[in-house]
C-alpha cells in the first residue's frame, strides 16, 4: 500500500498530455469565432473535453473570496489575515473594516475538520457569521506540504493547537467546531476547565460531530467498528512520494478520503456530471457553473498525517475512549464533567449520514455539571451532514439560532478586546 501515493502521481502524470489535448479541442469548440461553437455538435464535443479535462484535474487549494459583507446595514471590506501560525495550521482572521471593528459582537472561532477537504468547506459558514460575528478559522495545512523536519501531529497536537488558539483570542470568545473537531474542542475545553484556565470560551457549538458514536451508528461508523484500527492502518497509510515537500511522512492521502466519501453516494455524482454535461450541450451556462462551484470544492483535498488519523479512528470510532470517560490527552484524564462554565449548543441533521442523530447530542449527557440553563440542542429537520453547516436552511434556520445563543452567553457588553497577537514561528521576540 506504501506504493500508492507514486502510482497516484504516476497516474496524473501519464493521463496529461491527454488532458492537455482535449482541453485544447474544449477551447477551440468554445472559440465565439469558430462557426461549430454555435451548432449542437460543437457544444457536445466541448461538453465532452470539459468533463474529461475536469474528471482528471488535480484541485488546488480553493480561496474563501469573501471580500465583502453588510453588518447593521453597512457594507464592510472584509480583509483575511493569517494571526497566528504553526507548521501544521493558520489561524485566519476576517477582518472586518468600519464601523464593524467598533462593535460588540461575539468572537467566534470555527474549527474547521482535518478530513481531506480545506478550511474553504466551510465558506458558506463563514459568510453566515460575518454579518454577526468576528470570524476566525483553522486553515489545517495540506501534510504531504509539511517536511518531515517540522515533526509529527497527532490528536494530542490538535488538541493543543485548538487550546492554544482559544488563549490566543480570550476573552468572550464561542467556538463552533464542524463535524470531526467535536472530540478535540470539546476535550480542549474540559483540560482548560480542570486546571481553572480563566481563558475557557464562553460558548462551545458543535455541529455533526462524533461525540459518541455508538449512537445511531451510521455505515462509517460501523465499517471503523467491523474493520478495527490495524486494517486502516494497513490499508489507507502510504508515504508522500518524492515529488512533495512532505516526502516520506505517513499520511492518509485526500485522495482515498474522497474516493471513500464519492463511493458512498456515487448515483448521486454519476448523476451530477451526466446533468452538467446536459446543460453544457443545452447552454444552460448557470446551472453548469453553480456544478462547476460545488465540484470544483469538493474534489480538491488534502492529506492528514497518518498518526493523527489513526489517533482519531482508534480514540473516536473503535474505543469510544471518550463517552466511556477513558480518553487521555498526554497521559491527563479528559473529564467532561468538569465543563461547568461554558455554555454548549449541539446541533445535528434528521437526515446526516456521516454522524448520526444523537452522536452529537450525547455531550449534553457528558457534561453532566453544567447547568441545564447553559444548553442547548437543535434538530434541523431535512438535511444531511453537508446541510448542517452550509446552504439554505443553514442560513435560515441554524445559524440565527446560533447567534441567538452566542448574543446570550457573550458577557458583558462592553467593547470587545482586540485578541492578544501570539508570537508566530520564527518570529523575534
Amino acid at each position: 500500500m506504501n506504493f500508492a501515493y507514486f502510482w497516484y502521481e504516476a497516474a496524473h502524470a501519464l493521463v496529461s498530455p491527454a488532458r492537455a489535448v482535449t482541453d485544447a479541442a474544449r477551447l477551440t469548440f468554445n472559440n465565439p469565432i469558430n462557426p461549430l461553437t454555435y451548432t449542437a455538435y460543437g457544444r457536445t464535443v466541448a461538453a465532452a473535453c470539459e468533463l474529461f479535462e475536469r474528471t482528471t484535474r488535480r484541485y488546488g487549494k480553493p480561496v474563501f473570496g469573501l471580500n465583502e459583507t453588510i453588518v447593521e446595514g453597512m457594507t464592510c471590506r472584509v480583509r483575511e489575515e493569517v494571526i497566528w501560525e504553526r507548521p501544521f495550521c493558520q489561524l485566519l482572521h476576517f477582518d472586518r473594516g468600519g464601523k464593524a471593528k467598533r462593535l460588540n459582537q461575539p468572537k467566534l472561532l470555527i474549527v474547521a475538520p482535518v478530513s481531506g477537504h480545506y478550511a474553504t468547506l466551510l465558506r458558506g459558514t463563514v459568510e453566515a457569521f460575518l454579518p454577526t460575528h468576528d470570524v476566525y478559522i483553522t486553515d489545517w495545512v495540506d501534510a504531504r506540504l509539511v517536511p518531515l523536519s517540522e515533526g509529527r501531529f497527532d490528536l494530542d497536537d490538535y488538541i493543543d493547537y485548538v487550546i492554544e488558539m482559544m488563549r490566543e483570542l480570550a476573552p468572550n470568545l464561542h467556538v463552533l467546531a464542524v463535524c470531526q473537531p467535536s472530540v478535540p474542542v470539546i476535550a480542549a475545553v474540559a483540560l482548560m476547565e480542570a486546571d481553572k484556565d480563566p481563558d475557557v470560551p464562553a460558548s462551545m457549538i458543535h455541529m455533526g460531530g462524533p461525540i459518541d458514536t455508538r449512537r445511531s451508528p451510521t455505515a462509517v461508523n460501523l465499517l471503523a467498528q467491523e474493520r478495527g484500527t490495524e486494517w486502516f492502518r494497513r490499508n489507507c497509510i502510504v508515504k508522500v512520494p518524492f515529488t512533495q515537500p512532505g516526502f516520506m511522512r505517513e499520511v492518509y492521502p485526500g485522495f482515498l478520503q474522497l474516493s471513500g466519501f464519492m463511493a458512498m453516494n456515487i448515483d448521486r455524482h454519476l448523476t451530477a456530471h451526466w446533468e452538467m454535461y446536459q446543460h453544457l450541450v443545452d447552454g444552460n451556462g448557470d446551472s453548469a457553473d453553480k456544478q462547476r462551484e460545488f465540484y470544483d470544492e469538493y474534489l480538491a483535498v488534502m492529506d492528514m498525517t497518518a498518526e493523527f488519523y489513526m489517533q482519531t479512528i482508534d480514540e473516536v470510532f473503535v474505543k469510544h475512549s471518550l463517552p466511556k470517560g477513558e480518553m487521555k490527552h498526554r497521559g491527563k484524564p479528559v473529564d467532561l464533567g468538569a465543563i461547568k462554565r461554558v455554555a454548549l449548543m449541539t446541533v445535528e441533521g434528521e437526515r446526516d449520514d456521516i454522524s448520526g442523530v444523537g452522536q452529537t447530542q450525547a455531550a449534553h449527557d457528558l457534561c453532566k455539571n453544567l447547568p441545564a440553563s447553559m444548553k442547548l440542542q437543535h434538530l434541523q429537520p431535512g438535511v444531511g451532514h453537508y446541510g448542517v453547516f452550509n446552504g439554505r436552511r443553514f442560513r435560515e434556520e441554524i445559524a440565527p439560532k446560533i447567534t441567538t445563543f452566542t448574543k446570550t452567553f457573550n458577557g458583558d457588553t462592553a467593547e470587545v478586546p482586540p485578541p492578544r497577537r501570539a508570537k508566530v514561528k520564527g518570529e523575534a521576540a
